[in-house]
């Protein structure tokens, strides 16, 4: 991709090496690296925006079409194919909505707060996805990034709060374990119960108003998100009341399912990687925990996902850019961020794999008192 820094680099013998990001204080400002992305590209064009969302729109419900209307009467062994193509399929154009709802969040849609959150909340909603309640932790993850303290996603443990069962999840039946509870269950682990979050002193969660996630100004858009959820979930019933649960979870749960498991995948693996640091409240400032994150390439998907997960790097120091200049900014940003950059291109399952390995804790390096307040990945317990 350029210029700019790798994540994995490769040894005398070929073979891929983890270089670790520069964690020392950026020689540059968010102010420096914003001179270097073309004006433009913080431009929202509703025109544009809104192809996009229509897009996705018209393949969502062709592909629900198709599903209800001829999919639903194959014979089998056929009709078990066509499903679990019509799961992926379906799951990448939805998980291409949620995104574009993503995008909502951050006012990244258009110049327009009202319509923003109109369209982020009726996309998310109807995914079974909290839209304000996510919108505000989320932020607060953009406002924290890489910070062990007030991050609140995908927070690394220490070492030292390790405990003995956390032996038998760092072996290899261990790391499957974790991967498929990530894949299937980790979105509703952490907006029902806080699972991988941040810790607080109380209870928290995604759906209580009181959650001590939110300020008291954010209260009752906890409550409009929890009523819109309440109707999606009442108007679910009644069609699987008329249709049968079976239909229902054969069309609308199954890619679901896929949904949220790009969603978690894909947050887990742009902060989960051994070259990036992680910091404390001694050494983290707001910079060099946005620049704590990694690109990732997902081939085709890169598109069909927005480039959410090639551009995230830009995102986290620029989110109101959206997704349709997010390539160009990024390729402009290159050039001064240097190593700070990261960038890695192994294939996502192989990459998995080796971060459920690699990635287990962080510590700080021992006998380097310069840098106690930087945490690393490892694994070796």
């Amino acid at each position: 991709m350029g210029s700019g820094g790798r994540a994995t680099q490769r040894d005398n013998s070929g073979n891929k090496v983890v270089k670790r990001a520069p964690s020392s204080k950026p020689p540059f400002t968010l102010s420096d690296i914003k001179k270097t992305i073309p004006p433009h590209c913080f431009n929202r064009s509703l025109l544009r925006s809104s192809s996009y969302l229509f897009v996705d729109l018209f393949f969502s419900f062709f592909f629900y079409y198709v599903a209800s209307t001829y999919i639903i009467h194959l014979p089998t062994p056929l009709s078990y194919v066509a499903w679990v193509v019509y799961w992926i399929l379906q799951g990448c154009v939805q998980m291409g909505l949620w995104v574009i709802g993503h995008e909502c969040g951050h006012q990244a849609f258009s110049d327009y707060t009202w319509l923003n959150d109109t369209i982020g909340y009726f996309l998310h909603t109807s995914l079974l996805a909290p839209y304000f309640s996510w919108k505000y932790s989320h932020r607060r993850h953009h406002s924290n990034t890489a910070s062990l303290e007030h991050d609140e996603s995908f927070v690394p443990k220490k070492k030292s709060s390790l405990n003995s069962f956390a032996r038998l999840l760092n072996t290899p039946p261990g790391r499957l374990f974790r991967l498929v509870i990530l894949c299937t269950i980790g979105w509703l682990l952490y907006v029902c119960f806080n699972v991988s979050g941040r810790k607080y002193e109380k209870f928290a969660n995604h759906f209580d108003p009181k959650s001590p996630i939110y300020s008291d100004r954010e209260r009752l858009q906890i409550l409009v998100t929890d009523i819109g959820l309440v109707v999606v979930s009442f108007g679910l019933y009644k069609v699987a009341l008329a249709q049968g649960l079976t239909w229902l979870v054969l069309v609308y749960f199954a890619p679901l399912v896929i949904v949220y498991g790009f969603l978690v995948v894909i947050t887990w693996l742009h902060h989960t990687h051994a070259s990036l640091p992680h910091y404390d409240s001694t050494e983290w400032n707001w910079l060099r925990g946005a620049l704590s994150t990694v690109d990732r390439d997902y081939g085709v998907l890169n598109t069909v996902l927005h480039h959410i997960t090639d551009t995230h790097v830009t995102h986290h120091m620029f989110s109101t850019i959206p997704h349709y200049n997010a390539m160009e900014a990024t390729n402009a940003i290159k050039p001064m961020l240097g190593e700070y950059y990261q960038y890695d291109d192994t294939p996502i399952v192989k990459a998995m794999w080796r971060e459920a390995t690699e990635c287990f804790f962080v510590e700080a390096d021992e006998g380097d008192d310069n840098s106690k307040g930087v945490y690393w990945f490892n694994n070796k317990m």
